[in-house]
Formats: structure tokens, C-alpha cells, sequence
């Protein structure tokens, strides 16, 4: 046997319980949520699917689902680039601090979060109060897309840090000295070559935290209103208070489907065929 191919048959066997545990675990799971809405008491059937794509409770609610994604995705941006920025020019003992500090909402479960942002964000609320010393507000903030947004902004954030502050880190600082040199301000710098060169981080960041937004339960049911009900509700509410299981499987397989083709386009990004690259090409 060759070096080459008895290191692959050592890589094979050590992967192997890995590999059994995922099929156990995930994939035997996620195999019969698919079976059971695809079947019912007379066997294969997609009455489910044709169901759902007649109902407007579904289609609402995968429009509001997305919106939602989508918003908390872009608020993520928003907060976390500079954030990213900021790191990347810290020294590696000080970034090391920060970076800590950024992981601290992991500490804490999302249960106990969405009631603390409930304390928070509340018509009595320490915000309100604060912001009542001015003489502003109050203001609703909670129960409404805005208490979402808050909730899962504060999870999610971390998720687009990474990538971007990955792919700051790897940028040449020659072509920043270069361009200074050439008399470029340090706007303009970060204008045409800082952060067009790290789009694939963005873009990876953004997909990334979409996949997990996705699938929000705890934050939208404890801190949105009638309005923000996501697919992941609506798969529990099939399956616990009407107990139709098919629907509700129905609809978590179309949910996974759709974090399954973000997940395949972040693999692209991360694997260096940028979408963004091809676009320029």
C-alpha cells in the first residue's frame, strides 16, 4: 500500500464515527421528517405541499419569515463592519480582549436574553425611562418588528464579525500603503480598496447570518407581535395544537431547504469561488 493511500485509509477510519454519529443523529432525523410529509394514511402523497402552497397563512408567513431574515441580516452589517474594522486595526493582545467581549451574548441563553430585552425595551422599560428624562418617548419597542430586530441583531452580530474580520486580516497592507503613497486620503482607501476587497467576507457573513435567522423560534415568539410569526412558529403550531404532523414537516422541509441553498452558496464563497468575483469577471 502506498504512503499516500494508507494516510487516506487512516483520515477514513478516524472520520468514521464522526461520520456515523451525523448519520445517526442528523441524518436519519431529517430523512423521516422528509418521508412523513411526503406520506399519509394511504401512503405517498404531496397533499401537504399542495396545501401549503394554496394556503395564504403560509405564504404570509414565508414572506414575513424572509423579511424578517433579511432585515436582520442588513441591521447585522450595519453593526458589524465597523466593528470588524475597528478589530483589524487593533494589536493582536487588545483584539484578543474585544474579541471576548463580542462572544459575551453566547454566555447567555436566548430564553433568558429575550426577557431581559422585555425589561429592557418595555413602555416602562430602563430605555424608555432614560430616554423620558429628555423628554422623549415612550416608544414602542417590543412586541413589534423593532423588538425582533433588536433581539436578534444582538445574537447575530458576532456571525458577521468573523468572516469580515477574517478577510480584513488577510489583506496585503502593501496595497493600502501603496495607494496612500500614490496620495489617496484614508477614505478613499477603504472606498476602492479595503472594503471592495472584502466583499467575499461580507458576502459570507451576510449568507451566514440569513441561514440563522432563518430558523429563529424564542426571539420572535417572546418579542414580536401577530405580525412577526416566522416559519418555525407555524411548524409548531402544526405539529403541537393541530397535530398535523405532514404540514408541519411539510413546512420544516421547505424551511431546511432554503438554509441548505444559502449554506451551498456560503460553501462557494468560503471555497474561494466567490459570487462576487465571478460577477467581475
Amino acid at each position: 500500500m502506498r504512503p499516500e493511500t494508507r494516510e487516506q485509509f487512516s483520515i477514513a477510519v478516524f472520520a468514521l464515527p464522526a461520520a456515523l454519529f451525523m448519520v445517526v443523529m442528523m441524518a436519519v432525523p431529517l430523512g423521516s421528517v422528509v418521508w412523513q410529509s411526503l406520506s399519509d394514511e394511504t401512503g405517498f402523497s404531496l397533499a401537504a405541499y399542495v396545501k401549503m402552497a394554496q394556503s395564504n397563512l403560509f405564504i404570509r408567513v414565508t414572506r414575513t419569515t424572509l423579511e424578517i431574515a433579511l432585515g436582520a441580516t442588513l441591521v447585522a452589517f450595519i453593526l458589524g463592519y465597523p466593528i470588524a474594522y475597528f478589530l483589524s486595526k487593533q494589536p493582536p493582545r487588545r483584539q484578543t480582549v474585544w474579541l471576548i467581549v463580542i462572544l459575551i451574548p453566547f454566555w447567555t441563553s436566548s430564553l433568558v436574553k429575550s426577557f431581559a430585552f422585555v425589561v429592557m425595551l418595555g413602555h416602562a422599560g430602563i430605555l424608555n425611562t432614560w430616554l423620558g428624562e429628555f423628554g422623549l418617548g415612550p416608544y414602542k419597542m417590543l412586541f413589534n418588528r423593532i423588538g425582533v430586530m433588536v433581539g436578534m441583531s444582538h445574537f447575530l452580530v458576532p456571525f458577521m464579525v468573523f468572516p469580515i474580520l477574517t478577510n480584513l486580516r488577510s489583506q496585503p497592507p502593501e496595497l493600502a500603503k501603496a495607494a496612500a503613497i500614490m496620495g489617496a486620503g484614508k477614505f478613499r482607501i477603504f472606498r476602492t480598496v479595503t472594503f471592495p476587497l472584502s466583499l467575499p467576507g461580507v458576502v459570507s457573513g451576510a449568507l451566514l447570518v440569513f441561514i440563522l435567522a432563518l430558523g429563529f423560534f424564542i426571539v420572535p415568539k417572546l418579542l414580536g407581535g401577530r405580525q412577526d410569526v416566522m416559519l418555525s412558529s407555524l411548524v409548531d403550531f402544526y405539529a403541537r395544537e393541530v397535530f398535523n404532523f405532514q404540514m408541519s414537516s411539510a413546512i420544516a422541509v421547505v424551511l431546511m431547504a432554503t438554509a441548505l441553498l444559502a449554506a451551498f452558496l456560503l460553501s462557494k464563497v468560503r471555497g474561494g469561488a466567490s459570487i462576487l468575483s465571478k460577477e467581475q469577471s
